[in-house]
């Protein structure tokens, strides 16, 4: 259970100046010791929790730094995601025309771009640039995965004189965020760092639903449907797809509800068995012989305990590499099937680049909208190691250390997994 201490904000002291953005109507700014408490419902041991709470996001009447001497930088991190081009504009246009700083840099590539060694130039965010953006996919800036040496980071925002990094990303990329925020610190420097979460898996604390997560579910639902019609016109059909869900399984589970057609969704939190009396395919097998087709919805880290035990692979964020358990589950279909002279239709489909990439909804313009405008906010009154969060659809301040402590997972007591047990009638697997 979390203490007050772990929702601690830092920052770099005092806000002396009156906001500029006092010239517009109806700010509506937030006090400083304005809260949204942790816990929303009553009931037994409602009272252990003891008022815990989170800082509220938005606007200060009072802010830390200058804006006419500010210089703020945007970097957006790891795998793609719908959204993040939006993020880059709204950040630019509430520094550049409400808060009015003059400078506002965009990093190429992720982390790499901080570092010199990289040959990548920053590219200096204007009206123009930003313009029309917010319709395309991926992010205009360019990512990568991959750490970079800190202090050759934080070398690169004392040349350029950048007052503000905004780190837009998942788990590796705010882990990075917080090293910078460390060394930042050890030096003794008035720089804000703050994270704008980007997790398409949704797994990230205290952030209830990240920008993005919307449209991939709108795009899998979508994927879904199409296998499914594959699997109704072909005898026996099976349409078999693979969506993102490193460690959480939000995107297959939310994905297999807003469909209602998947009979079977195998997330990471439950753990399965392929064979035998009560095993996946099994259960598949009774499917397919009454109702003729089957659509089988499973997550990227869903059963990993099926595969030979190995050495630990990650890829450059630090992410452990796990086997393709769609691939496995394919091929151990056809193995299964045929062994019992059932002959079958098999379509196998993994839309997760293509998912990835799309521009983002309304919804998620929306989000991240106000997520990337929350992180101006904060920086610009001094926040620092700090993540914009989505709490009781309110946007708070959440510690970079505290967000990224561990990894979020689907609760199988959820409304959401209750919802998808119903929706599926898949059995409760026992292993």
């Amino acid at each position: 259970m979390p203490a007050q201490e772990d929702f601690a904000i830092k920052t770099l002291g005092p806000c002396t100046r009156p906001s500029p953005l006092s010239r517009l109507h109806d700010v509506g700014f937030v006090e400083d010791d304005a809260r949204i408490l942790y816990q929303h419902k009553c009931g037994a041991g409602a009272a252990d929790w003891g008022g815990l709470c989170f800082e509220e996001a938005g606007p200060r009447a009072s802010i830390y730094f200058d804006p006419a001497k500010t210089t703020a930088a945007v970097v957006t991190c790891g795998g793609l995601s719908p959204g993040l081009n939006n993020v880059i504009r709204s950040v630019y246009c509430e520094l550049a025309y409400n808060y009015l700083v003059p400078r506002v840099l965009g990093v190429r590539n992720g982390y790499m771009g901080l570092n010199p060694d990289s040959g990548l130039r920053m590219v200096e965010l204007t009206p123009a640039f930003v313009d029309n953006i917010h319709y395309l996919g991926g992010t205009v800036l360019g990512s990568s995965r991959g750490s970079q040496e800190v202090g050759v980071i934080v070398d690169t925002l004392v040349r350029d004189e950048i007052d503000i990094l905004f780190c837009v990303g998942g788990d590796g990329t705010q882990r990075g965020a917080a090293a910078i925020s460390d060394e930042v610190e050890r030096r003794g420097l008035k720089k804000a760092v703050v994270g704008i979460p980007k997790t398409i898996d949704n797994d990230l604390h205290y952030v209830y639903k990240s920008f993005g997560y919307d449209t991939a579910l709108e795009k899998a639902e979508e994927v879904l449907r199409g296998a499914h019609v594959e699997a109704r016109c072909a005898p026996n059909g099976i349409g078999l797809v693979k969506l993102m869900g490193r460690n959480a399984g939000f995107i297959a589970a939310g994905a297999a509800l807003a469909s209602q057609d998947a009979n079977f969704v195998l997330i990471p939190e439950i753990p399965f068995r392929l064979e035998g009396e009560d095993g996946f395919l099994t259960e598949l097998e009774r499917r397919v012989l009454s109702k003729g087709h089957a659509l089988v919805v499973v997550a990227e880290g869903a059963g990993q305990d099926l595969f030979t035990p190995s050495d630990t692979r990650r890829d450059a964020s630090g992410n452990v590499l796990h086997d393709d358990i769609g691939i496995l589950i394919r091929d151990h279909c056809h193995a299964h099937f045929k062994d019992r002279g059932i002959a079958i239709n098999l379509k196998y489909i993994d839309p997760s680049y293509y998912i990835r990439s799309t521009p983002a909804n309304a919804g998620d313009r929306i989000l991240s909208d106000q997520m990337a405008r929350m992180a101006v906010h904060a920086a610009m009154a001094g926040k620092t190691d700090t993540l914009i969060g989505y709490w009781h659809n309110e946007l708070v301040h959440v510690p970079i250390r505290t967000a990224i402590a561990e990894k979020r997972q689907l609760d199988l007591t959820s409304d959401l997994w209750t919802a998808v047990m119903r929706s599926t009638g898949q059995p409760v697997w026992r292993v």
